[in-house]
Formats: C-alpha cells, sequence, structure tokens
C-alpha cells in the first residue's frame, strides 16, 4: 500500500510538474521578467550613487541564467513542489477509503486548489518582484492558518453531512478572510498595478492546472492499481 501511494505520487508530481512548467512558461515568466526590469530601475540608480561617493562594490547575487538553465530551475522546483503535494494529496485520498477514479481525483484536485492556493489567494494574492508586502512571519502565520481552516471546513461539509457541521464548516472558512491578512502599511511598490493584477490571474490558472492534473493522473493510476490487483 505505501509503495504504491508512493509511485502515484511521485508520477502525477512528474506529470503535474512538467504541464505546470510549460503553462509558466507561456502566461506566468513573461510577467516576471517585466517585473525583474521595474525592480531593477531603483537599485540601478542607487549603486550608481554608491560607486560615486564609496567606490565599486559588487554585491550581486547568484541568480540562474535566462534560457535553458532558469527552465531547468523551474522545472525542478516544480516537480518537487507537484510531488510533495502529490504525498499529501495521495495520503488524503487513502485515508478516504473509497474507490478512486479519474474524475473524483480531479474533484480532489481541485479541493486541493482551493485549500492551497485559492482561498489564501482571496486575501493574500501572488507577488511579483518589486511589490510592497507585509512581514514573513506574519504572511506564513496567516497562510497556514488559512490553510487549515478552508481543509477542516470543507471535510466538515463534504464528509459529515450534518446541518451544525455545515454552519461550523463555512465560519471556519470564513474566520481567516474576517481577521484579514497582514498587509504592510503603505501599499505601493515599483510594479504596475495592471501587471501584478495579470500576474495574480496567470499564477492562479498556473496552480489549478497543477492540481487538476496532479488529481487527474492521480485518481487515473488508483484506478489502474485497483484494477489490476
Amino acid at each position: 500500500m505505501i509503495t504504491r501511494v508512493l509511485i502515484i505520487a511521485i508520477v502525477s508530481g512528474l506529470a503535474a510538474g512538467i504541464v505546470v512548467t510549460g503553462v509558466q512558461l507561456l502566461r506566468v515568466v513573461p510577467l516576471v521578467k517585466k517585473a525583474e526590469i521595474y525592480e531593477s530601475e531603483p537599485r540601478v540608480e542607487a549603486h550608481t550613487h554608491d560607486k560615486n561617493q564609496q567606490g565599486t562594490h559588487d554585491h550581486d547575487v547568484w541568480a540562474p541564467k535566462d534560457g535553458v538553465e532558469r527552465t531547468a530551475f523551474t522545472l525542478l522546483a516544480n516537480v518537487l513542489t507537484a510531488v510533495g503535494f502529490g504525498f499529501l494529496l495521495n495520503a488524503a485520498l487513502t485515508l478516504y477509503g473509497r474507490a478512486i477514479t479519474f474524475k473524483k481525483g480531479v474533484v480532489w484536485g481541485v479541493a486541493g486548489f482551493s485549500v492551497f492556493a485559492l482561498a489564501p489567494g482571496i486575501g493574500m494574492p501572488p507577488e511579483l518582484p518589486g511589490m510592497q508586502a507585509a512581514g514573513l512571519f506574519e504572511r506564513k502565520a496567516w497562510y497556514f492558518g488559512t490553510i487549515f481552516a478552508t481543509g477542516a471546513g470543507l471535510a466538515m461539509i463534504v464528509f459529515i453531512g450534518r446541518s451544525v457541521f455545515w454552519a461550523l464548516g463555512t465560519i471556519l472558512i470564513i474566520v481567516p478572510h474576517v481577521i484579514g491578512a497582514p498587509h504592510p502599511a503603505e501599499m505601493g511598490g515599483s510594479t504596475p498595478p495592471e501587471l501584478a493584477a495579470m500576474f495574480v490571474t496567470a499564477s492562479l490558472l498556473t496552480t489549478a492546472v497543477l492540481w487538476i492534473v496532479l488529481g487527474g493522473v492521480s485518481g487515473y493510476l488508483h484506478q489502474r492499481f485497483a484494477n489490476t490487483g
């Protein structure tokens, strides 16, 4: 059983990581490159000023080069992320304990997208380089709290099915958004709002593709294993 879950998680993660990388190259990466241009402009001016005042200092931070190297690192990161989510998803499918099909896998993928991306994204949308953000600890705390509340709320609504738990589940899903996500004291940054809005849409679309592929492939493989063994 454990070996089967590991195999399904790895295979579905590989498939989802490869597919989502292709979508990112088309929809997300061009927006990130544009934002990096806006982000670098004030840094260039500051660097020139420092050179005039204090001499030349090289503080460049390593980053993969554009082209094959950057694409390879993006693919690796996406595959590792997708495999990690694949372990979580397939562990949940195993605990679910019922027959899994391709369609059910897709439904579970949509649920995973709702929990890990859509719900947090409502209050704290994906951010481009050059955008101002609240403190890291506050953002992480709200993010994981939202994931837990949304996941628990959906589980109460779907699996328990009593009116009291429907109400409790709905409240749990709403509470993080009533509390509100952390935001910087002053909004702004070097990134144009139009570019930021396009990035939010593209990022959520890309994440949706990842979870749907992950759930669909997982469901298909669970069904195949059940039919063959």
